[in-house]
């Protein structure tokens, strides 16, 4: 830059689990080698910066969360920027660029990022780069690389274009000439389902225009027999290029081990969200036969003795601990199995060139390291780019030091994919695939993320059972496969399963189908309440809900509410309800056999239902395998409950494999029922997505 002066630029990021925290600490640390200074800040800490008299360009790196949301951290500056009284020229001085990130698996893809955007340009806002938007489903990265390699080039044109406007003509057209050889970046880095075949290379930026990566020398050759690529091996062209890896990230933080005696924190002071309750579990119901493919099962909690409230549709959060036998492992490792119980404190370290470097609000000032690794870090995330890179500094075996910086370079982006991304390979599996390396403790939790807690359906109702929470979930299993040769359960069911297998294991000795008592067991629970995917408010409206598998679970709710609205009010009108329920075997995971109480009782009026896996050789037609097919069979009454009644549809479940199905299938209904072609049914869907009559509750 001219006379050697760093330009400032406002750097904002909103982030829910930590992704776009960690992007936008990519951009600060790369900015100074392109003769920028950052200046960062996290959305929520809106004393720090003021968009209404920011002068210089403003960068923003904003995730999305829950269906379509901005983040928590966003909540206080949309809230702000929503106000309907600002004029249309309210934001007419701030140049922007923005980076979204997403899910595609999701219906609301970076609606975050998208909101925002939208409401800058409606008060003024210009771009001074492109919008960019990252699909978690196919890899940010394939988006986020080469954004922030155009957005160097971005910034400089802005700031040109500034001080032409001061009359510094000769010196622009000296910083000009050294630019011309860098065509603009105009197109919008948007990695929808269209457009998944991005090539780094054609991005008009020359990958040693990067100044904060740096060229690696080759020292290692493929032998002859390895043939394949796998996560420890590499070949050709990748192991015989030059590889361009991110910057080291600075450490910031210290670890000091201190004494045994003390006690650690409540698992209360981990959660900002709002109040937890610790609560029993009193009922563990195995819904699946031992032979179905899947292994559902359902608890109850009592909350009698609390003040946790909820509707039928909401959602509540479950505090979950990492497996006992895998922090065990990675103390291990670490050579750090003696220091287990030990209490260790956390702080920043002196002199660390991170800015605005501090302790990470999910570490406790003082508890013992076996708690911060059970309860705080999630050991199973999939390492992120820049750890890699920093695991890289502490490998000693040069082929394992190769590898690991292959898999964090820019060459080596579909082998990260491959080999880390897509077969949910964690820090364990790496430590194990490569001994050599030893990151040290205070690493590990600069890199690893919070240990979430897991979301779940309510499938009950406080009206139907006061005191009484119960919720569905099918046991996660992760196969062994090339990269992580042991087989997993899920981080929060795996231990859920664990915790009531005594109980299932004594209702199977004793022939009780309903659960009996578990009052022993306690888990820690927060309330995740949802604002939209509720009964109507007028129960005369007619609804159809559509949940396959474990995604029939709110609807139990829906049905228990409607039957004691029903018992309670004898006076009211009630809607028609519909109920489309599919699984594998009827005789192995039909979860709630007992659907069938609900029609007998005049609550639920049509019960429909499918099983994919189980073949009729008598039928001469054969039946419908999936809700969607089933749907279809049922198109008048599906277009008579939307068009003519004004009826809502609920879909809970699978994304990919069903949701999708299912919105097809009412796409195609509307189109044949409205006479109209496919794009206009697909955007009445869309009014009645955006009227909440369309409604869904999904997971990939």
């Amino acid at each position: 830059m001219c006379c050697g002066l760093k330009r400032r630029f406002l750097l904002l990021y909103a982030t829910q689990k930590g992704q776009a925290k960690a992007i936008a600490e990519e951009i600060w640390q790369q900015a100074g080698a392109h003769g920028f200074e950052a200046d960062i800040h996290c959305m929520s800490e809106m004393d720090k910066y003021n968009l209404e008299t920011e002068k210089e360009p403003v960068v923003i790196v904003i995730s999305t969360t829950g269906t379509g949301d901005p983040p928590d951290t966003a909540r206080k500056l949309v809230k702000k920027i929503q106000d309907t009284t600002l004029p249309p020229n309210h934001f007419a001085h701030l140049q922007y660029g923005l980076l979204g990130l997403g899910d595609s698996e999701y219906t609301f893809f970076c609606n975050g990022g998208k909101t925002v955007d939208r409401r800058l340009q409606e008060l003024g806002a210009r771009h001074f780069y492109n919008t960019g938007l990252a699909d978690d489903c196919v890899g940010l990265e394939l988006v986020v690389d080469p954004w922030i390699d155009g957005l160097w080039h971005a910034l400089k044109e802005v700031f040109l274009l500034q001080k032409e406007k001061e009359g510094m003509n000769s010196a622009v057209d000296a910083v000009s000439s050294s630019l011309s050889a860098a065509p603009h970046i105009v197109h919008e880095l948007n990695l929808s389902s269209e457009v998944q075949n991005l090539k780094l290379e054609d991005e008009g930026v020359k990958s040693s225009d990067v100044l904060s990566q740096k060229l690696v020398d080759i020292s290692l050759v493929a032998s002859n027999r390895d043939t394949e690529a796998s996560l420890v091996h590499s070949v050709p062209p990748i192991s015989q290029s030059a590889l361009n890896i991110p910057a080291l990230p600075p450490e910031y933080l210290e670890v000091q081990f201190q004494d045994t005696h003390g006690e650690n924190p409540h698992l209360s002071s981990l959660v900002s969200e709002g109040t937890t309750f610790e609560v029993p579990v009193t009922k563990a119901v195995q819904l699946t036969r031992e032979d179905a493919i899947k292994t559902a099962l359902l608890l109850e909690l009592d909350i009698a003795d609390t003040v946790f409230d909820y509707q039928p549709g909401d959602a509540f959060c479950v505090m979950c601990p990492n497996n006992v036998s895998e922090v065990e492992e990675l103390l291990r490792i670490l050579e750090l199995s003696e220091k287990g119980e030990y209490f260790v404190c956390v702080k920043v370290k002196q002199g660390s060139k991170k800015k605005g470097a501090a302790r990470p609000q999910h570490i406790p000032v003082r508890s013992t390291l076996k708690f911060i690794l059970t309860w705080c870090l999630e050991i199973r995330a999939i390492p992120k780019k820049a750890f890699l890179r920093a695991l890289v500094e502490c490998t000693s075996d040069l082929g394992e030091k190769r590898r690991l910086q292959e898999l964090c370079s820019r060459q080596g982006a579909s082998d990260y994919i491959r080999f880390i991304r897509d077969p949910n390979v964690c820090l364990l599996d790496l430590l194990h695939a490569f001994p050599s390396c030893k990151p040290s403790l205070n690493m590990l939790i600069e890199h690893l993320p919070k240990l979430q807690a897991r979301s779940y359906s309510a499938s009950s109702s406080n009206l139907y059972q006061p005191g009484k929470l119960s919720f569905v979930f099918s046991i996660v299993e992760f196969a062994a496969c090339p990269t992580r040769p042991v087989s997993r359960k899920g981080v929060c069911t795996g231990w859920l399963a664990e915790l009531v297998a005594p109980q299932l294991h004594t209702n199977r000795n004793t022939g009780d189908t309903n659960g009996g008592s578990c009052s022993t067991e306690k888990i820690s629970i927060f309330a995740r309440p949802n604002n939209a995917f509720h009964l109507p408010a007028d129960p005369s409206v007619p609804l159809m809900m559509v949940g396959p598998g474990t995604g029939i679970s709110p609807f139990i709710g829906f049905l228990q509410h409607r039957q004691k609205l029903r018992e309670e009010h004898t006076d009211w009108e009630f809607g028609e309800t519909w109920l489309f329920f599919g699984c594998r075997h009827q005789d192995r995971d039909y979860l709630f056999k007992q659907l069938r109480c609900f029609l007998e009782n005049g609550t639920l009026n049509h019960l429909k239902v499918c099983f994919s896996r189980d073949s009729s050789s008598t039928a001469e037609v054969a039946p419908p395998k999936y809700v969607q097919d089933v749907i279809r069979l049922h198109a008048k009454e599906v277009a008579r409950v939307l068009l003519k009644e004004r009826g809502y549809f609920y879909v809970c479940g699978d994304k990919k494999h069903m949701a999708d199905g299912v919105s097809d299938a009412v796409v195609d209904i509307l189109s044949m029922e409205m006479e109209a072609d496919k794009l206009e049914a697909m955007k009445f869907l869309a009014t009645l997505r955006e009227a909440k009559r369309y409604l869904q509750d999904v997971w990939s």
